[in-house]
């Protein structure tokens, strides 16, 4: 599997020029995008849907398109999702009746897979899933909104999924989103993350390039 991973989190862009910002963060140098779907009742906040996801592959968005499901339930919105161009569908376990069925027709409709695991929330889930599972998603802020302060306890989190994937042999990638910036990302590749999800620390920058060329070159030093 092909090193890390910077997906920045249009949470964080401006909204008013959605397809302009994208545009801008890809030539700035990130690898996919990610997009925040709250519903206002798995999280106390209410963002965007489907129709967005679609708008940004109208303008002619082809990076890869990585959707994060804070909704309960999510089944539908699965099928929604898939059919507007995601890539990527990630929930949460507490959000699905049947964990392994939503993973499942997340497979059946095109996309990758993945859990998200909240701060408080155990490892444990994973167990019986790996071998479907192609990203497994550690939360290191509550989720529902931007700009929250990274949780320090989510480095031996991470420590342990790392552990996880690599003795089930798998291709799973192990993201990170939450308080995620130039001055702690190195820690957390350090700690087995390969994929960084950063809305503030990159849209409320002047020079988007400049940002992740700082966090590339932090994560460069990883060994």
């Amino acid at each position: 599997m092909p090193g890390y991973v910077i997906a920045p989190s249009l949470l964080s862009a401006d909204f008013a020029r959605l397809g302009e910002e994208t545009e801008n963060v890809l030539k700035a140098g990130a690898d996919m995008l990610h997009l925040d779907v709250m519903d206002n009742h798995y999280v106390p906040n209410l963002t965007i849907g489907p129709l967005v996801c679609e708008a940004l592959r109208r303008y002619g968005i082809k990076a890869p398109i990585d959707v994060h499901l804070m909704t309960r339930p999510v089944d539908s919105l699965i099928i929604d999702f898939a059919n507007a161009g995601a890539s990527h569908l990630t929930f949460h376990p507490e959000a699905s009746d049947h964990i392994d069925r939503s993973l499942a027709l997340i497979h059946k409709h095109g996309c990758k897979a993945g859990l998200a695991i909240n701060p408080a929330t155990t490892l444990d889930c994973l167990a019986h899933v790996m071998d479907k599972l192609d990203i497994i998603l550690v939360m290191s802020v509550n989720p529902g909104f931007g700009g929250q302060q990274f949780i320090p306890a989510t480095l031996e989190k991470l420590k342990k999924a790392r552990l996880l994937i690599n003795n089930s042999g798998k291709n799973i990638r192990l993201a990170i989103d939450g308080g995620i910036k130039t001055e702690n990302i190195h820690a957390v590749a350090q700690a087995g993350a390969d994929m960084f999800i950063a809305g503030s620390a990159i849209f409320t920058e002047p020079d988007y390039a400049s940002v992740i060329r700082a966090m590339r070159h932090e994560l460069n030093k990883v060994k």
